[in-house]
């Protein structure tokens, strides 16, 4: 049996959407990735990247509150952020799809 993806603390019906449409449908799937991978995948599904979103995640799976994360701990994430960012997202991929959603020519996002 799997579990919803907004069953994991701090992580809501919007991010389970966007991990739909990465192809991330369980909890179980998302927990397995982890939140490297998992984040990548998003970032290629043509989510906007935003590090707020990504250290939600990792937080989320390790299961803390979603501001717990400070300090040094943060800045590590950044940087972890940075380059996922750097080798995952595809701004003009992102500006195509959004001016198809604008024409509806493909489903509109969240």
């Amino acid at each position: 049996m799997s579990n919803p993806i907004s069953s994991i603390r701090n992580l809501g019906p919007a991010y389970e959407q966007s991990c739909a449409r990465a192809g991330i449908h369980s909890a179980e799937e998302l927990r397995e990735l982890g939140a490297d991978a998992a984040y990548a995948r998003l970032l290629q599904s043509g989510l906007r990247p935003h590090f707020i979103g990504y250290y939600v995640l990792v937080m989320a799976l390790q299961g803390r509150p979603w501001n717990d994360c400070k300090g040094k701990e943060k800045a590590e994430l950044r940087t972890r952020f940075d380059a996922l960012v750097a080798g995952s997202y595809d701004k003009g991929r992102s500006d195509f799809e959004a001016a198809l959603d604008a024409i509806g020519v493909i489903e509109k996002r969240g």
